[in-house]
């Protein structure tokens, strides 16, 4: 009886999806589960508050009909925070009504107000691997996918009720639609990718950089139209980039209602806000780089400190070979303008340009962190969209290895050629995997074993945290045994929201009181970055002693110390 065959068509269909969803539904649970484990930092706490109060408004309109369009209405609800857009902040809100109040089967609401993050950031894997099989096959696909979800700090981000990894979604998704509108024509695809970049703008101001990514390559894609268009008087604007600019804006104001009131103002605040955004401390080999300008080293250095090396290794290789490539389609180009025709060199066409999409997505992306005046503070979530793109031609350099290794094997059995491939993907997947899952909760303190892992990143001198969300490690660890009842507890970089947050969920013990001052604490936290040395000393004066009662620490490496007065 000959058994059924496990290849799946040529064709990319159905079953694509299916794997694509596999990969994101895996990497939604292993986030559910994980999420307890993470703490609260001081944006997350604001983005809590805010999400309650953006989601209550939708539902005033319900119960109050037009009066809670009136100015007055919107802004008590909306003031809050209103220097990022509005979307994630009101998912926020409905994630945890509808978990909590309507369907209330998660018990935690911060896990709750995290879910839209964890969905979407499931989706952006989900997406990666249908971009990557689509592209160069589904090798590619998986190896992408699992790669962008198995990086520390993408899996960090990916936890919190905050904006970085969600806008690292929505740039994935509206590259890939807008790719697949030059690929496929229409309006249908051009359509989604002006919603899609509405969404965006509607989730952080990183979304203003994609036209930068998306119009270039739609003109490039139809160029060869453009011209001969433009000599007879005719203006050919891509369809997709129509899409972009009518729906995007439309979008992006419909789902803001604290712009309906005092549009220009209120959005010149905004555009303010960001283009002269104050400056945090962040730490780099030993030094604090607050104000510009900041070393032009810095994204790189974290990229190589912080990205999976075997995934750095396969998308030098897929970048490589793209770039050759394209090489060698710019030769073929000039030598038909100089009317000479080399028949031993004809490189593959690509009528949707992919090549230059990815490249762009990922060069847009970082270009702003090797300009004077941009902010470091945030380190790598800054950057997080180009990680889609960088992961995309990992998947490349993968098949490129991939068929590498078929060449040089004899020619095996079935079962050895799949035990053979089944091999290659683990010598390449695993390793991030296990060095993603073993970086929980302390994404921001984790280093590759390249550098020497969280030990060598701290030895670099490289940031090993911020926002204060390690609080609730120390808590765990030790204030919720040891310290006496009513105990006050100087939480340092953590504010009151989030800390009340914690206690509200048991995290904390709820008769511990925070205090703002160490002369004001029996307790005192400081958690571990180069700035906050002089918090150090505070306590030593204020606590009279200098040696900490506990020390939270990852892999060797002091995460908080916790100090008790004698």
């Amino acid at each position: 009886m000959k058994l059924p065959s496990l290849e799946l068509p040529v064709r990319i269909g159905w079953r694509d999806h299916v794997i694509g969803g596999a990969i994101g539904i895996a990497y939604f649970v292993a986030l559910v589960t994980t999420a307890r484990a993470v703490g609260f930092g001081r944006d997350e706490a604001l983005y809590f508050r805010a999400g309650t109060e953006y989601f209550s408004w939708w539902l005033s309109v319900f119960e109050h009909g037009s009066s809670a369009f009136q100015q007055g209405a919107i802004d008590s609800h909306f003031s809050d925070n209103h220097e990022h857009p509005a979307l994630m902040k009101t998912l926020f809100g409905f994630s945890a009504w509808l978990f909590q109040k309507e369907w209330p089967i998660i018990s935690d609401a911060s896990t709750a107000m995290r879910l839209p993050t964890m969905a979407l950031a499931a989706a952006a894997l989900w997406t990666t691997y249908l971009f990557g099989a689509r592209a160069w096959g589904r090798a590619a696909g998986v190896v992408a996918a699992v790669s962008l979800g198995a990086m520390p700090r993408v899996f960090f981000h990916s936890h919190l009720a905050c904006f970085d990894s969600p806008i690292m979604s929505f740039w994935i998704f509206c590259v890939y639609a807008h790719w697949r509108a030059q690929r496929e024509g229409g309006v249908g695809w051009a359509i989604a990718t002006g919603v899609l970049f509405g969404l965006a703008l509607d989730t952080k101001h990183n979304a203003w950089m994609l036209p930068a990514v998306l119009v270039p390559h739609a003109f490039f894609v139809q160029r060869q139209s453009f011209w001969p268009n433009l000599r007879g008087g005719r203006m050919p604007i891509p369809t997709s980039v129509v899409a972009m600019a009518v729906l995007g804006p439309l979008v992006f104001f419909a789902l803001w209602p604290f712009l309906w009131n005092d549009t220009l103002a209120r959005l010149q605040w905004y555009v303010d806000f960001h283009v002269h955004h104050v400056y945090y401390s962040i730490e780099f080999f030993g030094r604090n780089v607050f104000e510009p300008p900041g070393p032009k080293s810095y994204l790189p250095v974290m990229v190589i400190a912080t990205v999976p090396t075997i995934t750095l290794i396969l998308f030098g290789i897929g970048a490589a070979d793209r770039a050759w490539v394209g090489a060698r389609r710019m030769r073929a180009w000039a030598s038909r303008l100089l009317r000479r025709v080399d028949t031993n060199d004809r490189p593959e066409a690509d009528a949707a340009e992919t090549d230059l999409l990815i490249a762009l997505s990922i060069l847009i992306a970082v270009g702003p962190f090797f300009l004077s005046g941009t902010p470091l503070f945030g380190a790598t979530k800054h950057w997080l969209t180009a990680y889609p793109g960088l992961a995309l031609f990992a998947g490349r350099g993968f098949q490129l290895v991939q068929a590498a290794m078929r060449r040089a094997l004899p020619v095996l059995s079935v079962a050895r050629s799949r035990l053979a491939e089944a091999g290659l993907y683990a010598s390449v997947l695993l390793a991030p995997v296990a060095v993603t899952a073993h970086s929980n909760p302390y994404g921001l303190s984790t280093y590759v074993p390249f550098v020497g892992g969280t030990a060598g990143g701290a030895d670099l001198g490289l940031n090993r945290q911020f926002w204060g969300y390690t609080t609730q490690n120390a808590a765990e660890d030790y204030l919720n045994t040891k310290a006496p009842p009513g105990a006050t507890v100087f939480i340092s970089d953590t504010t009151f929201d989030a800390w009340a947050r914690m206690q509200d969920e048991r995290r904390v013990r709820r008769d511990l009181r925070a205090v703002g001052a160490p002369h004001e604490a029996q307790f005192a936290l400081v958690q571990h970055e180069l700035h906050m040395n002089e918090v150090d000393y505070s306590i030593w004066v204020a606590l009279r002693t200098d040696a900490p009662a506990y020390v939270v620490v990852h892999d060797g490496v002091p995460i908080v110390s916790i100090y008790r007065r004698p």
